[in-house]
Order: structure tokens, then C-alpha cells, then sequence
């Protein structure tokens, strides 16, 4: 008899369902102000965000993920 073949892991995590954050829950994440983050968004520094129409959002996902390789 045949076991079934083991499904590889995605490539790319799921989503955790999680809300998005704003540039204050990032802020308050991070101990930096918003201004620093919106100049970090300038100059190409800083954790991914999109911008949904006006608003920027950041996946909480990888905003961890980037300052983990800031500290490692």
C-alpha cells in the first residue's frame, strides 16, 4: 500500500488574519515617532507599508520580520 505524498510547506506564510497596522501602532512598536517613519518611507528605510488610498498600512508580519533583521 501507498502513502500519500507529504505536502510541501508554502513558499509564502499565510495570512495570520490579523488587522493591519497604522503608522501609530508601528510607532508604538517600534519607540520611534511617526515622523521618523514617514522619513524612513522617504528615503527607502524603514518596515514595508502599502498605501490603501490615503492611509498607510503595514503587515504586522513583517514588521516584525524587518526589525528582527535590524537586531540580528
Amino acid at each position: 500500500m501507498r502513502t500519500p505524498p507529504v505536502p510541501s510547506a508554502p513558499k509564502n506564510p499565510a495570512p495570520t488574519c490579523e488587522k493591519l497596522w497604522t503608522v501609530d501602532d508601528v510607532s508604538a512598536f517600534l519607540g520611534v515617532s511617526r515622523n521618523t517613519l514617514y522619513q524612513w518611507r522617504t528615503r527607502g528605510e524603514g518596515p514595508p507599508a502599502v498605501r490603501l488610498g490615503k492611509h498607510l498600512r503595514f503587515d504586522p508580519d513583517r514588521v516584525r520580520a524587518w526589525f528582527g533583521d535590524q537586531v540580528a
